[in-house]
């Protein structure tokens, strides 16, 4: 039997990579005979350099860069001919701050700046950002702040870093500097800037922001959406209203402002790892991430595998940390069956604290089921 393993990341426990280990090492536990080729997936968020370091012939770039509250932090870059690839989770990333500190009024994406800054002086002629995991809520005033254009006040004084100061903001205290850079914003969000479905009101409370903080945020990103539109050169007029805006606390509107476009981030993956050849060759597909539940169907990585599966009538299979979804909309969105590591240890505390040997378990009890 010929098996593709392509899950996503495991949030907060395993990587894509380390989960596809842990699953074919279960696999050939049972099934010790099967052909199993491993093909981790990433849709912009973390891990997303990961990935495409494991399939792409790229450099490393080292990067000195500072986290969402502007502790210094190690990054990097990966550079593929003229091409840089850059993660906007390791410097704005939720994964970097406590619970307790999370808080979206003051967190900055400053080094998201940094990065792209890096990238510029490397010599990419383009840069493609993998957005998503963000603990930031500023539009990226604090990724412009870096590249020469910080928000200012009616005095022209610079606002502090977060997103609540930009209440207050009047403008940019100059023209963002790129070396003409072309900027590719890689997400599979389509939520806008402001309103009802942008990105204080979606992604504000996983990110510590109460009601109130809510609608602070939004004005304060719709008043700043106002200033880019008028100071940033090409800025299109309707920036915040653009799919994909609100992506990671707005950066996907900043990358707007400065010309950029948007790609889907598991397409990008998708055409990297070259999943579309290894779909044709395989007999069983294996998906997978840390809680599959009704965000997964919704355009997530499980689902978008699943249903290019079913395309070519390949039964596909999710190895889960959870499963939140029922039989009936599983085999809707085009899968056979979905396992979950937390029955199969007994708990998510014993899921959580050896998270490779629980799912390493699964995959061999799965094997042994359909091998």
């Amino acid at each position: 039997m010929r098996v593709l393993i392509c899950p996503d990341k495991f949030a907060g426990t395993l990587s894509a990579p380390e989960a596809a280990d842990a699953i074919a090492a279960g696999w050939h536990d049972s099934a010790p005979d099967a052909d199993v080729d491993r093909r981790p997936l990433a849709d912009g968020g973390p891990g997303f350099l990961d990935v495409l370091d494991a399939s792409l012939s790229g450099t490393r770039v080292p990067v000195r860069t500072v986290d969402p509250l502007g502790r210094s932090v190690d990054g990097w870059l990966l550079v593929v001919g003229d091409t840089a690839y850059v993660e906007s989770a390791q410097a704005c990333g939720l994964h970097l701050v406590t619970a307790e500190e999370r808080d979206p009024n003051r967190t900055t994406s400053y080094g998201l700046g940094l990065l792209l800054a890096a990238a510029a002086e490397a010599g990419a002629r383009t840069a493609v950002v993998g957005l998503g995991g963000s603990a930031t809520n500023d539009a990226g005033a604090g990724m412009l702040a870096a590249l020469g254009a910080a928000p200012v006040d009616d005095a022209g004084r610079v606002l502090p870093y977060g997103g609540a100061a930009l209440t207050h903001v009047a403008g940019l205290s100059g023209v963002p500097v790129l070396r003409q850079m072309a900027l590719v914003a890689a997400t599979d969000v389509d939520n806008p800037l402001t309103g009802l479905h942008g990105a204080s009101s979606v992604f504000g409370p996983q990110k510590g922001a109460d009601r109130a903080d809510v609608l602070l945020l939004d004005d304060a990103l719709t008043r700043y959406a106002r200033v880019l539109v008028r100071d940033v050169p090409g800025c299109p007029p309707d920036v915040a209203e653009l799919p994909g805006a609100g992506a990671a606390g707005g950066l996907g509107a900043a990358l707007y402002a400065l010309g950029g476009r948007r790609e889907s981030g598991a397409g990008l993956v998708r055409t990297a790892v070259g999943l579309d050849a290894a779909l044709d060759e395989c007999d069983l597909v294996v998906t997978g991430e840390g809680s599959f539940d009704f965000q997964s169907l919704r355009g997530k990585l499980p689902a978008v595998v699943a249903a290019a599966a079913a395309e070519r009538g390949v039964p596909c299979l999710v190895l889960a940390g959870r499963v939140d979804v029922g039989r009936r909309e599983s085999a809707a969105a085009g899968i056979e069956a979905a396992y979950s590591v937390v029955e199969q240890v007994g708990g998510v505390e014993a899921a959580m604290a050896q998270p490779y040997a629980g799912l390493r378990a699964l995959a061999a009890r799965v094997a042994g089921q359909w091998a």
